[in-house]
């Protein structure tokens, strides 16, 4: 223990503020390492692996039309599933947006589906052209209760006219 005329000295209070400065980042350090080993134990408790996410993109507008079909010529289809049990989400809703046929981002290239009982969704659209300097891709929005939304794309292989993209969601914690 200091003598106390020395533990009211400036020197004392500045040694004393430099500790708890150093206790304060040893515990934020500390509870930085939890949080990032508690994310990653509970990625490898997936049975399913979890869709990858994707940027939104600048022309995403809410409220697209219920309809399963925006154009013809490619077939997007797949299941939405919990990522825990791979067990199937029914009635999540599903939008989606992409280029028509001329380049541009349209009001007739965008809709919301919802997944059957079983998890399953298909979508008829146009085969979507390059957008600038991107591949052929598909927005997909994909929000249920008890999930935590998800935002992806789905990329378009040339010359094919289907594909199969499995929604799987991350419940929320």
């Amino acid at each position: 223990m200091w003598p106390r005329p020395f533990r009211n000295s400036w020197c004392y209070n500045e040694r004393m503020r430099i500790r708890l400065h150093h206790q304060l980042l040893a515990f934020l350090l500390l509870l930085l390492c939890a949080s990032l080993t508690t994310a990653t134990d509970s990625r490898e408790d997936y049975r399913c692996q979890p869709t990858v996410e994707d940027e939104m993109g600048p022309f995403y507008r809410p409220e697209a039309p219920v309809r399963s079909a925006i154009g013809q010529g490619y077939i997007l289809s797949g299941q939405v599933l919990a990522a825990t049990d791979c067990r199937p989400i029914g009635m999540a809703r599903i939008e989606v947006w992409q280029a028509g046929p001329s380049g541009r981002y349209d009001a007739g290239h965008r809709a919301t589906l919802f997944s059957e009982r079983r998890g399953d969704y298909r979508l008829e659209t146009d085969l979507p052209p390059p957008y600038v300097s991107r591949p052929p891709h598909i927005h997909i929005r994909v929000s249920a209760k008890g999930f935590q939304t998800l935002v992806t794309q789905h990329y378009v292989q040339k010359e094919i006219t289907q594909g199969v993209f499995d929604l799987i969601l991350i419940p929320q914690h």
